[in-house]
């Protein structure tokens, strides 16, 4: 069995391996604007073949990050490993959600204010695919406005987030569960099968805002890390990471 410690322990070094290769110079504009330093790291429950799929996929998980002018957004999805039982990959939804997501959030087709109008395009245009696409996921999208200083985040399902400062959870997501194991979640069905299988719109998503300060850790992930690892472990990682060099720019860690 794999143990928490030594999950925790991949988690650190993966994260500490990609701030170490972060540009400072993405931290975000001048003036008074802030802006995420950024770092990802995932894999899937097969991590010991060492595959990574297309994209930002580990295992059934995607995320992406992106930026368009006065925005930097995040986001992770988790697909639902159920449809394994029919021929379904599930990377192959949340994959295609997050990717789409990114490819909105590059072209300027969002409101920094507004993170479930994000999830709410890409979900519809999932819909209108030519191509035929089958699966659910969770999905988290945070939204910080560089100017405003704001973070506003949308999360539907068990996927979500967590703000530190200081050593200590200042804000978090709230989880969405139907029932034990089965999460809120955007999915697409079968015709034969629509009105069955489980899904929810994304106005289901809950939404936040708030402000952030210079130097917050900003952890964006799926149930993977937050069923495994509570958040007192959580938080020691996350002290290894050298907070007071990201305090002397306006930047953040994701």
């Amino acid at each position: 069995m794999f143990s928490v410690l030594s999950y925790g322990r991949l988690v650190a070094r993966a994260v500490l391996g990609g701030l170490s290769q972060t540009d400072p110079r993405a931290g975000g504009g001048g003036g008074g604007d802030y802006g995420l330093v950024t770092a990802g790291c995932g894999f899937g429950k097969d991590f010991r073949k060492g595959l990574l799929k297309k994209g930002a996929c580990y295992g059934d998980d995607a995320c992406f990050v992106a930026r368009h002018r006065s925005a930097d957004v995040l986001g992770v999805a988790d697909g639902v490993g159920g449809w394994r039982d029919y021929g379904v990959d599930p990377s192959q939804f949340s994959g295609t959600l997050m990717r789409t997501c990114e490819r909105l959030v590059k072209e300027g087709r969002f409101v920094p204010s507004n993170p479930i109008g994000i999830l709410t395009t890409s979900y519809c245009e999932l819909l209108q695919n030519k191509v035929p696409l089958l699966g659910s996921s969770t999905a988290c999208i945070v939204v910080l406005d560089r100017t405003s200083h704001r973070l506003h985040t949308a999360n539907l399902g068990d996927s979500g987030f967590l703000v530190v400062r200081g050593g200590e959870v200042v804000h978090r997501s709230d989880e969405q569960q139907h029932y034990f194991n089965t999460p809120f979640q955007l999915s697409i069905a079968p015709p034969e099968a629509e009105g069955v299988v489980l899904s929810d719109s994304p106005d289901a998503a809950d939404s936040t805002s708030f402000d952030v300060q210079l130097g917050d850790i900003i952890l964006t992930a799926t149930d993977g890390l937050f069923d495994n690892m509570p958040d007192y472990m959580i938080l020691q990682e996350l002290k290894k990471l050298k907070v007071e060099s990201l305090m002397t720019s306006p930047s953040f860690f994701q």
